[in-house]
């Protein structure tokens, strides 16, 4: 074995200890989120209730739980918002480390193509014409907006990218950016035009992000999305990586990233539309997230990928402790958190590492 063989293998070990180490702060703040709150449970009782219900009743003891009610806070209550944030985070930054490398530009995130403009588009007319009327609507109505918004966005600017020839990454980001100034431009019309201050009230914090609104019940639809995104994506790393070359090199391998643009596209949108309908307006984080992975992994996207999920969930588990926590008895938006975190981080590193892929 030469030397280059060792330092490969001394690199790829230090990668999987570095997924372990993420792995065990993802559950050890979910343990710590569900203790901390309105009401403060102890660190040790959390983790037996975690411990008891996952093993069904194999590990973990109930004996010594000071209050019963921590059962319910604990599993009904908080549980459902660490799983939120946590496939929240996955597929906020799985869209934003994709659609990075369809548009070769390092400023992408999953809103960057109008999906976020378009998404806000249909949830305000979902909520200014009444969706939240009944529990059915309310529970349904406006997420179905969102999605229904962002998916018409996406394929109305992969129509414009794809007149006068095959859709390029330039032209994406410049459909994007018309069809996303026209729905914002529809929006404000809407809520300019409005009466009801209620229902403007509610675009205003829907805007914002929020989780709040978590329940087990959106549970099942959120994981399959994110889910089979995530497999599926996990597997594309050649032809993300091919992407970063450009097309012209990809002419050379036989690739035809028009197509997988294309693919790609409608992907994203699906998964960011859901993440989006289900949590409001989220930004930044798939836009730092990559950048802070690719600084740790590098730019290879068959160890970015899995890195990046991975922070991406960890990134929101905490986004959603701070925004229950930072002010006592308030509930900050968690678009607001992400925000403040996100803007100085991204300044940092366009201040010490420039806009490239290289990490």
């Amino acid at each position: 074995m030469d030397k280059q063989d060792a330092k490969r293998i001394g690199i790829g070990n230090m990668y999987y200890v570095m997924i372990l180490l993420i792995i065990g702060a993802i559950l050890l703040s979910a343990v710590l989120s569900v203790s901390i709150g309105q009401v403060s449970i102890p660190f040790k009782q959390s983790m037996d209730i975690l411990l008891h219900t996952i093993t069904n009743g194999k590990l973990g003891s109930l004996d010594h739980i000071q209050n019963q009610s921590y059962l319910n806070i604990i599993l009904q209550v908080r549980m459902p918002r660490v799983v939120f944030a946590l496939l929240i985070g996955i597929g906020l930054a799985l869209c934003g480390v994709v659609m990075q490398a369809i548009v070769q530009n390092p400023l992408a995130d999953p809103y960057i193509l109008g999906i976020s403009s378009g998404a806000t588009l249909g949830a305000t007319f979902a909520i200014l014409i009444g969706f939240g009327g009944s529990a059915f609507l309310a529970q349904f109505g406006v997420a179905f907006g969102a999605f229904a918004g962002a998916m018409l966005t996406s394929m109305a600017v992969l129509l414009l990218s794809s007149i006068g020839g095959k859709a390029t990454s330039i032209k994406l980001v410049l459909s994007g950016v018309v069809i996303g100034a026209l729905c914002s431009s529809f929006s404000s019309l809407m809520i300019f035009f409005a009466k009801n201050t209620d229902a403007i009230k509610a675009v205003t914090f829907w805007s914002m992000g929020s989780l709040a609104t978590a329940s087990w019940d959106k549970t099942p639809i959120l994981t399959v999305v994110v889910v089979i995104g995530a497999a599926l994506f996990l597997f594309q790393h050649r032809i993300l990586n091919t992407m970063l070359l450009g097309d012209e090199s990809a002419i050379t391998l036989g690739i035809n990233l028009s197509i997988y643009r294309k693919l790609y596209m409608i992907l994203t949108s699906l998964i960011a539309g859901t993440m989006v309908a289900y949590a409001g307006m989220i930004g930044f984080v798939g836009l730092i997230i990559p950048h802070i992975t690719r600084g740790i992994f590098g730019a290879d996207h068959k160890r970015l990928m899995l890195g990046t999920l991975l922070l991406g969930g960890l990134f929101m588990i905490w986004a959603d402790i701070l925004s229950r926590t930072l002010i006592q008895n308030v509930e900050l938006p968690i678009g607001i958190i992400t925000s403040v975190i996100g803007s100085p981080l991204f300044i940092y590193m366009i201040v010490k590492k420039g806009y490239n892929f290289g990490g």
